[in-house]
């Protein structure tokens, strides 16, 4: 399932921010490449572009025992992992590193999709606060469930999470336009409360399904999770205070409003 546009929100201002973390990441990304080289687009990178993950990822072992690594065991030797800032200050930098070019491209298209609404809605600089909030409360939440970790947490998927919450409670109603890969390939367009419901759903199963075994799970189900509920907190908050009615009003038009096929039946 894949969201590649929105189709009821019409944006009075240009979404500076997104566009900006979406271009902070592409260049860390690209820097990513000259470390590891071309390898980088399938998840590989060698042991250089390890040492890079290791001292700008979030370990959370690091943040439980309050002592940094220091060095890394290879095959090439030990190599020096160390990071240059504060363990805390790696909740920020993991949130710009991508492991693989599908890793980057699923994450920044949604942040596309769903972004740039809740930039317009919130204004730049509180959107800027929320997704950095948001990514916060998501590494914290993966955090919570395995604090003795020692694999390093990266990518912006538990921010992002969080802009999914949030616009699951500000745009419910919004209708998204999603590609389904299933035998068929089709393009679905549905409201966001079915769409992110679903996607949410999701996540719940499979973080439960991941329940002791964190370290051997590549999906940090539990950022996506804690992600989500932030961004949904957050933007009940800002409804309370701007005194706006929680639930939309009712429709009665389906949970989707058009359905066309978009290729024929694969082998």
């Amino acid at each position: 399932m894949f969201p590649f546009s929105d189709a009821s929100v019409h944006h009075r201002t240009f979404p500076y921010v997104n566009a900006g973390l979406i271009a902070v990441s592409v260049l860390v990304f690209l820097y990513e490449m000259t470390v590891g080289g071309l390898g980088v687009l399938t998840g590989g990178g060698g042991v250089d572009l390890d040492v890079f993950f290791f001292k700008w990822g979030f370990i959370a072992d690091e943040l439980t025992s309050g002592t940094a690594f220091e060095g890394l065991n290879t095959r090439f030797g030990t190599q020096n992992i160390e990071t240059p800032v504060h363990t805390v200050f790696t909740i920020f930098t993991s949130m710009f590193i991508h492991g693989g070019f599908m890793h980057l491209a699923g994450n920044m298209m949604f942040l596309w999709v769903f972004g740039d609404n809740i930039e317009d809605r919130l204004g730049h600089l509180k959107y800027l606060v929320f997704y950095l909030v948001a990514g916060v409360a998501a590494t914290l939440s993966q955090w919570v469930i395995n604090t003795d970790s020692q694999v390093p947490l990266i990518g912006a998927s538990g921010a992002i999470s969080g802009v999914l919450g949030a616009y699951l409670v500000i745009y419910p109603n919004n209708r998204v336009k999603t590609l389904i890969i299933f035998y068929l390939i089709t393009v679905v367009e549905m409201r966001a409360m079915w769409i992110l419901g679903a996607w949410f759903v999701w996540q719940l199963i499979q973080g439960s399904l991941s329940l002791g075994m964190s370290d051997s799970v590549s999906v940090a189900f539990f950022a996506h999770i804690g992600g989500f509920v932030a961004g949904m907190l957050l933007a009940v908050a800002y409804k309370l205070v701007l005194r706006e009615p929680l639930l939309p009003r009712s429709s009665r038009t389906q949970p989707w409003d058009h359905w066309y096929q978009a290729g024929r039946p694969r082998d």
